[in-house]
This record gives structure tokens, C-alpha cells and sequence, in this order.
């Protein structure tokens, strides 16, 4: 969401990792993007979204992400965030976001992206 806002440091990451990584993205983050797009905003947001994988919540995420909501000690963690760091477990990916709080759990590598 970061790098669709303009975001220095997010344009500058996924730009890095573009040509020789795999990158992949949870139907819930698009569903967080597509809840805070503008209108003029679609064209380059679909654009971007097309040249991703698109991850379905399956019921093994849907599992892990159950229990990174019961098991963290921060009872604050949204579910939205449980089921996206529980994507990256199960594609065992990095998980890069611009805030590390939201996912402190120690079993997922995560890299935080200055912004």
C-alpha cells in the first residue's frame, strides 16, 4: 500500500526485489487496497496488482492465521494481519511492511522497509 502511495522507500524496495524475486500478495492486502483506492487511482493499482501473485487464503493460512491471533501475546493484532503473516509462513516469503509492530511473530522472516 505503501509503494502505491508514493512512499520513497517502498517504491525503492520493491523495485529492487522486482526482476529477481517472486513477490506475492495476499488476497487481504488487496482487499485493504481496494478499500482505500481512489477513483483515479484504479488504473495503476490494477496494473501493479496484475504483475503479483495473488494468494488465496487456503485453510492451512486460514489455520496459521487462527492461531497467530489466539497465541500472540499482543491480543491487539488484527486478523487481517495474522492471515497476511500467515501467507508468508506458509510461501515461507518475506514479509516486507513499513510497520514491524504489526507482525511480531518470530517464525516469519520479515523485512521492515523505511519509508
Amino acid at each position: 500500500m505503501d509503494f502505491l502511495r508514493g512512499k520513497r522507500g517502498a517504491q525503492d524496495y520493491l523495485l529492487s526485489i522486482f526482476e529477481d524475486s517472486v513477490i506475492y500478495c495476499s488476497v487481504i492486502t488487496v482487499a485493504e487496497i481496494s478499500a482505500g483506492m481512489k477513483p483515479h487511482e484504479r488504473e495503476g493499482t490494477t496494473e501493479l496488482m496484475d504483475s503479483l501473485n495473488i494468494v488465496d487464503v487456503t485453510r492451512e493460512i486460514a489455520e496459521k492465521g487462527g492461531e497467530y491471533k489466539r497465541d500472540e501475546k499482543r491480543q491487539s493484532l488484527e486478523l487481517d494481519d495474522c492471515l497476511i503473516a500467515a501467507t508468508a509462513f506458509v510461501k515461507k516469503a518475506t514479509l516486507a511492511t513499513g510497520n514491524g509492530k504489526h507482525y511480531p511473530m518470530s517464525d516469519i522472516n520479515k523485512e521492515v522497509v523505511r519509508l
